[in-house]
């Protein structure tokens, strides 16, 4: 097997993501961009595009299959395996060089590369012994990036990484996609359009919008979940809706609009093929760094935001002060403790942050923050095996909570409630929670939104917050909420 290393490629302009996904992957089938922010001073944004020698792998879980293909047309090849050892056999693969460090000046950017996209809801309740139904995207569904452009926030700064193979032709063609990225990326640098997105305004004829359960059924659901209470088969229960939009917008135009009215800082845009993920996702499910530290922040309590400063700080002291938001947090929590605990290093697990109120463009949310060592042999891989879905979209106890929410909810989440980002050949990996986020398939467009059941919901402030989360996508898809007709 040909070693390899990772190189790098320092640009001598910064250019903002936006300008660079329009000069050079707005049409491309097969993409990936994690997406720091519109307004991002930290962090990272990394963007890629899929070649003649990338891998696609899609999982079907009730199945028992995985699929491995070239995008965008290539043959594909189904085995009977687990979707997690087919990563992990293609993580392994990759053989680098001695070198672990990147071009000189630039680090460590094996994390880079390696594996991007997604794992849907029914994939984990799957691994949970949980019933599921057949979703119409994969249950999983991850590309191998091996050659990426990275957007330093902080540094202001690009540079281009991927993997160089000893074989010429492939170390040619290496090259000359550098060489004409960076090409691009200077063009894109010296341009005058904005690098913000316009949000789409309402159709004049607005498309038809659908609700898997509306708001009479919805409450008779929250209703069941506080008798399953009750009755001790669950503490909470993270109960979701479904809202299909009879649309078929561009992808990628769509997520301009999205990140220019609902900002965040784990956005993303995946596209493989007729499928595409949007997300303006808030919440962070795992961050794995190479040295074995592993974090989550479960995001449990929400308000709306107000234009009025003072209606404002109101609605973030009243959901800071709530006994049921709290102690919802709280429960996910211990949930996540729990769940870290089982692959962590004894006496590792910690909570360095617990109900802190971040505030983004449309909601107050009420976040905790877990954190872990990890030992070899433990992966990456293995944490997301362990705590995936997370505690956060399903409730505790968790194989209770999903068991009674598949008879409740009657119809698959999909991509909505999974997770998405990327595992890197460092041992890494970065994904953020599937929610805030639009899915678009050949049927059209759909929405998640839900909230955590406790003892003490009222139903109608809970079906007053599926509509606040889903309000500002179905803005973006020129349709309105319900309630706002």
């Amino acid at each position: 097997m040909p070693r390899r290393r990772v190189r790098s490629r320092l640009l001598p302009v910064w250019c903002d993501p936006e300008l660079v996904f329009r000069a050079a992957y707005v049409d491309a089938t097969h993409v990936v961009w994690l997406d720091g922010g519109a307004d991002a001073s930290a962090g990272v944004s990394i963007m890629a595009a899929g070649h003649g020698g990338s891998e696609l792998v899609t999982a079907d879980a009730i199945a028992g299959t995985v699929t491995r293909r070239c995008p965008p047309d290539g043959a594909g090849r189904t085995s009977s395996r687990s979707v997690f050892e087919v990563l992990d056999d293609g993580l392994r693969d990759v053989r680098l060089t001695s070198e672990p460090r990147a071009d000189p000046g630039a680090g460590d950017d094996r994390g880079v590369v390696g594996w991007y996209g997604w794992f849907g809801y029914e994939l984990g309740a799957h691994l949970d012994g949980v019933a599921t139904s057949p979703a119409e995207t994969p249950d999983a569904a991850l590309m191998f990036v091996d050659r990426a452009i990275v957007f330093d926030h902080a540094a202001r700064s690009v540079r281009l990484v991927w993997i160089e193979d000893e074989d010429e032709d492939r170390r040619a063609e290496t090259d000359a996609w550098a060489v004409e990225l960076a090409t691009t990326i200077e063009r894109a640098h010296g341009t005058s359009v904005s690098p913000f997105g316009v949000p789409a305004r309402p159709a004049a004829d607005p498309p038809l919008v659908r609700w898997r359960h509306e708001p009479e059924q919805y409450a008779e659901l929250i209703a069941e979940c506080q008798a399953a209470i009750v009755r001790g088969d669950a503490y909470q229960l993270c109960l979701t809706n479904r809202i299909d939009v009879d649309v078929h917008p561009d992808p990628a135009s769509t997520y301009l609009a999205m990140r220019a009215s609902s900002p965040s800082h784990h956005g993303g845009f995946i596209r493989f093929g007729d499928v595409a993920l949007l997300s303006a996702s808030p919440e962070q499910f795992l961050l794995v760094e190479p040295d074995g530290v592993v974090s989550t922040k479960p995001m449990k309590g929400t308000r709306p935001r107000s234009p009025d400063p003072a209606t404002d700080r109101a609605l973030r002291s009243e959901l800071l002060a709530s006994e049921k938001e709290r102690a919802e947090n709280l429960m996910i929590v211990d949930l996540m403790r729990n769940d870290l605990g089982r692959i962590a290093e004894l006496g590792s697990v910690s909570v360095p942050s617990l109900l802190e109120v971040e505030e983004y463009a449309h909601v107050h949310q009420l976040v905790s923050t877990v954190r872990a060592r990890i030992a070899p042999p433990t992966t990456a891989l293995d944490v997301v095996r362990a705590a995936f879905p997370a505690g956060s979209m399903t409730g505790a106890p968790k194989h209770s909570a999903m068991s009674i929410l598949h008879d409740l909810e009657r119809g698959p989440r999909g991509v909505y409630s999974g997770a998405f980002g990327r595992v890197g050949l460092d041992g890494s990996a970065d994904l953020a929670m599937v929610i805030r986020s639009i899915v678009l398939t050949p049927a059209g467009a759909s929405i998640g939104t839900g909230g955590g059941i406790t003892a003490l919901s009222d139903a109608d402030e809970e079906i007053e917050e599926t509509r606040v989360k889903a309000r500002a996508l179905l803005a973006v898809l020129g349709a309105a909420s319900s309630g706002d007709e």
